[in-house]
């Protein structure tokens, strides 16, 4: 395990924040700045956060020929040992360090990218201080649990020139592909209505009983808790029982789907660079609706598996459907496509068979492979990645205005421009959180 000292960790955090002027620049060079030209060269890649998600992501990316992994970082040992154990596997070696401080990680220059995936109350700052350091990020989702660290993290890689990529692989699975590119045909008519299939929201604010806290390169838990609010130790929180806590969850977990179903309907309408200017809470949906008058509705669904009232539910999990004036579309995880009315779906019945998601689970990380491999290839050419910081901030921006609606239990007026809610004080309060000063 390679040790770096704590001096070495300072100075990194000084050459962090040392002024906007020096933090527009990258603060290494990249390899691939400096190999374009060979196209077998590999991209070296860092890991924050090592958990169930990150093992299936993992596996995706380290299939990629021209990525090699060399470091990982997690508060937890046995995640550490754990992580370390499938990169050494995949590399054929033992030279795969860790870190209990993913500060130390980014202080290599040697690293070109890193995947962070811990939970979400890190995802933003994690994702930040990365591009501050010069490395190019793959963050799962959500993205970050604001309003306000969408903002910040969309104009942190804009400022700083790194490459971004929002882990909402379903705009680079096949099924969903195809979907939008009906929607966008005209096949359909004008779109009108937009159906993005969430969890129902739900928000926990009380605290689990303290339990002894362990020492720290056993579960770090100040690093753990991060910017997230202080509150004693719970071994269930740091074994996953986080999700659904106001503290270290996004928009009353409404962004778990819809940081993918409502990102495929902004796709479909061609909304990325734009949002809905209202949102209407129900007890079964949340009605956003656009300025040219399209409504986008937020089924609540109980669990991913139950049956889904309304929904085809040969579809799969996360389910989407695309309404115009001529026919509609619907696709879910099995990878399948129905199109209605017969008129129209006569008209696309020549479209070829997509890959399902559901069909390849026995190869953990394969239906991530495409979303990978488009990262990397962004990291080469210096391009846009498919879910870029400005698709990240638009549709992530849509979830937690809609969560807002239904957590005040009110309609809220949006302004898709000034991204802010109008005339109402109360909400605009909630598009921040404070953050705890963690850095030890």
């Amino acid at each position: 395990m390679k040790d770096q000292s704590r001096s070495t960790r300072r100075q990194f955090m000084r050459n962090s924040v040392a002024s906007t002027t020096a933090l527009s620049i990258p603060l290494v060079a990249p390899t691939q700045a400096l190999g374009q030209s060979a196209p077998s060269e590999k991209i070296a890649l860092g890991v924050i956060g090592y958990g169930p998600r990150c093992d299936y992501v993992l596996n995706g990316m380290l299939k990629l020929p021209d990525v090699q992994c060399v470091a990982l970082a997690d508060v937890v040992r046995s995640r550490r040992a754990k992580g370390k154990a499938l990169i050494d596997r995949f590399n054929g070696n033992n030279d795969c360090d860790t870190y209990r401080d993913f500060r130390d990680l980014l202080s290599r220059d040697d690293i070109d990218a890193v995947l962070i995936a811990t939970g979400d109350r890190w995802h933003a700052t994690a994702s930040m201080m990365a591009a501050e350091a010069g490395k190019d990020v793959y963050c799962e989702k959500p993205c970050a649990l604001t309003i306000g660290l969408c903002q910040e993290l969309a104009d942190t890689f804009e400022r700083t020139g790194r490459v971004f990529q929002a882990g909402t692989q379903r705009r680079s699975v096949a099924n969903f592909r195809q979907a939008v590119e009906i929607a966008h045909s005209g096949k359909l008519g004008k779109l009108h209505t937009l159906y993005a299939s969430i969890y129902t929201p739900s928000i926990r604010t009380e605290w689990l009983s303290g339990e002894p806290t362990p020492k720290p390169d056993d579960v770090d838990w100040n690093m753990w808790l991060g910017p997230a609010p202080w509150r004693l130790y719970n071994s269930e929180y740091v074994k996953g029982g986080w999700r659904g806590y106001y503290d270290f969850d996004s928009g009353g977990r409404l962004l778990d789907w819809g940081a993918h179903t409502v990102d495929l309907c902004q796709w479909a309408v061609k909304a990325d660079e734009t949002m809905p200017v209202e949102f209407v809470p129900g007890e079964e949906k949340i009605t956003a609706r656009y300025a040219n008058g399209v409504e986008l509705i937020m089924d609540f669904l109980e669990t991913p598996f139950a049956e889904r009232p309304g929904w085809i539910q040969d579809l799969g999990t996360c389910p989407v459907r695309f309404v115009g004036e001529k026919g509609w579309v619907e696709t879910g995880d099995s990878g399948g496509i129905v199109v209605g009315p017969e008129s129209v779906a006569s008209d696309l019945a020549n479209l070829p068979e997509s890959t399902s998601s559901l069909e390849i689970n026995d190869q953990p990380g394969l239906d991530v492979v495409a979303h990978a491999r488009n990262f990397i290839d962004c990291v080469k050419s210096r391009k846009p990645t498919v879910t870029n910081p400005a698709v990240m901030r638009h549709s992530h921006i849509v979830c937690h205005a809609a969560a807002t609606a239904w957590m005040l239990n009110r309609t809220l007026k949006f302004d898709p421009n000034m991204e802010a809610f109008i005339e109402d004080d109360e909400a605009n309060r909630l598009r921040t959180r404070a953050a705890r000063e963690w850095s030890a």
